[in-house]
């Protein structure tokens, strides 16, 4: 087994990585929420003000799985964290160390870019995912609940009617 290619995606993988995400929606039950398109994710990781940058890992050449994430901050430290939003290994590449290949190349991009904290969420449900992400030294923050605004409640709160 050779070690996993981990190179930041290129504009040219718009295509890949919208079939990944898809893929990972499909895993996480989640497919009825994907409404990205290429044009999004074009705007989204390679416009003029990229929100979030990913990771195409390879092995022997062939797509094995992907990350994406962004820079959030932390007002308490007074410094960026990185973010990771998605992780996903294809179930033919699971149990080769894609997953902690791209990891590791995510912390390695936090340390280097004076990041004081890298963050991501699991599914509940998801205890593989939790168990392998524990085994590698990460811990569950049980004093925090995520919240979330989308569609009617977020245009609500801003003033605004998704009826336009």
């Amino acid at each position: 087994m050779t070690q996993p290619e981990i190179a930041p995606a290129r504009e040219a993988d718009i295509p890949l990585i919208l079939s990944l995400i898809t893929e990972l929606a499909e895993f996480e039950k989640l497919k009825d929420q994907v409404v990205a398109t290429e044009a999004s994710l074009k705007e989204s990781l390679f416009g003029p003000r990229p929100a979030a940058q990913a990771l195409i890992a390879r092995s022997d050449g062939t797509c094995a799985g992907f990350a994406l994430y962004f820079h959030n901050f932390s007002t308490f430290l007074g410094r960026r964290g990185l973010y990771l939003e998605d992780l996903y290994v294809r179930p033919a590449f699971r149990g080769r160390s894609i997953g902690k290949a791209l990891l590791a190349h995510l912390a390695r991009l936090a340390v280097e870019r004076g990041c004081g904290r890298f963050e991501w969420a699991v599914l509940d449900w998801n205890t593989a995912a939790r168990d392998f992400y524990e085994s590698l030294g990460a811990q569950a923050n049980p004093t925090w609940v995520n919240y979330r605004l989308t569609g009617a409640a977020l245009e609500r709160l801003a003033g605004g009617s998704l009826a336009r």
